[in-house]
């Protein structure tokens, strides 16, 4: 368990977030820290929808459930996280 700096471009925001999350942590778990700093702030909350994360260019979501340190992303790499 480490932590990894990833920036995230969340669906809707127009800022770039650097955020810190655990290796261990999950594709939702990390859309959640996201969300965190950009739902409720800049963009407003969609309740019902879920969130998915992919790699920035990317069509394909990553699986939900894939942790981070599985996922091939290297450190402050861009994540863009959209609305399902």
């Amino acid at each position: 368990m480490a932590q990894f700096p990833l920036t995230s471009n969340f669906q809707g925001d127009f800022v770039l977030q650097l955020i810190s999350v655990d290796t261990e942590s999950t594709m939702d778990e990390v859309a959640v820290a996201a969300a965190y700093h950009s739902v409720g702030r800049r963009v407003a909350a969609r309740p019902g929808c879920g969130m998915r994360v992919r790699r920035q260019g990317s069509a394909e979501p990553f699986p939900k459930t894939l942790k981070v340190c599985d996922a091939g992303l290297k450190p402050m790499e861009c994540i863009e996280v959209v609305w399902e």
